[in-house]
């Protein structure tokens, strides 16, 4: 699904992310981890297609169509309500029934009944849980998460959990974090920058 030889990014004259090596099968959960600075965000960027590397190869045996990305913006449209925004991206997705879709997303993310308040007016773990609302929209097949957990309190953390044991089984997910230990049940390996 992904591979990825000595992938380097630079800004200037400054290098976030050096010589990353990773392999990503269908079914692998991969957990990027290390401290601030180390390149985690920069990698799901590359690897989402949203910044091209410096140096270094870039393999994806999928469609980019196919993959779902949350990272430290929520990447939703603030003047707009919850269901006007997952709408646009189902639309934009050619989600099949995307309106029983969109239904049962908000309703596991616990959006439901704020489904008609504009973004604007949400706390920023409401936004984050709408942000994971339309990165799992069209169902994709390769999920990067950048710090899903930020922002969420301990109901949202947990039901996040739960949904990633989900997700889990049968789509790769990759996601950077500072809670490995969070995670470590699900995902055996993981990729460290330094």
């Amino acid at each position: 699904m992904i591979v990825a030889r000595g992938l380097e990014r630079r800004y200037g004259g400054r290098r976030v992310l050096a010589g990353v090596d990773l392999v990503v099968q269908p079914d692998d959960v991969v957990l990027v981890t290390g401290p601030n600075g180390s390149g985690k965000t920069t990698l799901l960027r590359i690897l989402a297609g949203l910044v091209a590397p410096t140096r270094g190869e870039l393999e994806l045996a999928i469609d980019r169509s196919r993959i779902g990305f949350v990272g430290h913006e929520p990447l939703v449209y603030r003047e707009l309500t919850a269901l006007e925004n997952l709408d646009l991206f189902g639309r934009l997705y050619r989600v099949p029934e995307r309106r029983e879709r969109i239904g049962m997303l908000l309703e596991r993310f616990g959006l439901w009944d704020v489904r008609a308040v504009r973004v604007s007016e949400y706390s920023r773990g409401m936004a984050q849980r709408l942000a994971l609302c339309r990165a799992l929209l069209h169902d994709p097949d390769l999920l990067l998460l950048d710090e899903p957990h930020a922002s969420l309190d301990a109901a949202g953390a947990a039901l996040l959990d739960e949904e990633l044991a989900r997700l889990a089984r049968g789509r790769a997910l990759v996601v950077a974090t500072h809670e490995p230990e969070r995670l470590s049940a699900l995902a055996p390996r993981r990729l460290a920058l330094t």
